[in-house]
């Protein structure tokens, strides 16, 4: 894990473990009070929870990524129709209205931050990882984001320039990333394998699936 996103170090880090942080307590208590009011139906939510825990996640992302790379035409609609591409393949709704793919070049290195809150694409990459709305990253991605990247591991060559695209409530953005050499000529399925979320967030690249 980063040094930057490294929780505080406590002398009793086995009665910490114990309780929950304190969003986590506050968000409880809301549901709780919501409850009880009659407000929300406890069943819907798990099933909200479950459904982007095991139904909605990166793996989506990856797949259209994948055929992109394989798919010429496909690429091409997804980077200038992104919104009618997702919505035809049912991959729109809440959290997505509005989203814009981003390719990476040689000459360009593209990263995702949302600097208000933690504006994310959801249906194409399900639950944000607890880094993205760390107020950390959330203000260095912007003013050091050469250095946040070494930081995931990233070295971006001085003559490539990096974008940062500051996620909205109005507009999402999602990183297409360069296909590796090794990879060309596999098809769809195992391309998939090597589309990880970070690298559709700009914070890694494309990396060969790890050996089972």
């Amino acid at each position: 894990m980063l040094s930057f996103f490294m929780p505080h170090d406590h002398h009793d880090e086995d009665a910490h473990s114990l309780l929950p942080s304190e969003p986590a307590l506050r968000v409880k208590a809301l549901e709780t009070i919501l409850v009880q009011k009659g407000l929300i139906d406890p069943a819907a939510v798990d099933a909200i929870i479950d459904r982007y825990e095991h139904h909605i996640g990166p793996q989506i992302g990856a797949g259209l990524i994948a055929r992109a790379w394989s798919d010429p035409a496909f690429k091409a609609q997804l980077v200038n129709n992104t919104d009618g591409i997702l919505s035809d393949l049912g991959f729109g709704g809440r959290q997505g209205e509005h989203i814009v793919v981003v390719e990476n070049t040689p000459d360009c290195h593209n990263l995702v931050v949302c600097t208000l809150c933690s504006c994310y694409p959801w249906p194409v990459l399900g639950v944000p990882p607890a880094w993205y709305k760390s107020d950390a990253y959330r203000s260095r991605a912007v003013r050091e984001p050469r250095q946040v990247l070494a930081e995931f591991g990233v070295i971006i060559p001085p003559e490539q320039k990096i974008r940062v695209w500051d996620s909205t409530a109005e507009i999402r953005y999602l990183v297409l990333p360069m296909q590796p050499a090794q990879s060309l000529g596999l098809d769809e399925s195992e391309l998939a394998l090597w589309v990880n979320r970070n690298a559709m967030i700009g914070t890694g690249l494309p990396q060969p699936p790890a050996e089972t």
